[in-house]
């Protein structure tokens, strides 16, 4: 059985980059990314969002790799430069949906998030 971890479109401005989806087994350890600029993820914290079917978003991360309470440390998230990424260890079925990062971008003086 593979877990789906899908990144489909974009909202706000797509000025951040992720791969189209990223798979794998149960128990794996599968890293997202999420690749910007100097003017967004460069100079600024990274979010990210995870979203079950049929639900509303969730803050997942905040500030580059905090967890709200009630996140699981099975989720982690880096910065480096103008990327970021979210690791997602312990792979469970239940993980599969939608995950958007997001940052505040200076050029556009607003939010930039891209779903994943």
């Amino acid at each position: 059985m593979s877990v789906s971890l899908s990144l489909p479109g974009s909202w706000a401005q797509s000025v951040l980059t992720q791969p189209p989806s990223v798979s794998g087994t149960p128990g794996q350890r599968v890293t997202i990314s999420c690749s910007g600029s100097s003017s967004n993820i460069g100079s600024n914290t990274v979010n990210w969002y995870q979203q079950l079917p049929g639900t509303a978003p969730k803050l997942l991360i905040y500030s580059n790799n905090q967890r709200p309470s009630g996140v699981p440390d099975r989720f982690s998230g880096s910065k480096s430069g103008t990327s970021a990424s979210l690791a997602v260890s312990g792979l469970r079925s239940e993980d599969e949906a939608d995950y958007y990062c997001a940052a505040w971008d200076d050029s556009l003086n607003g939010p930039t998030v891209l779903q994943a």
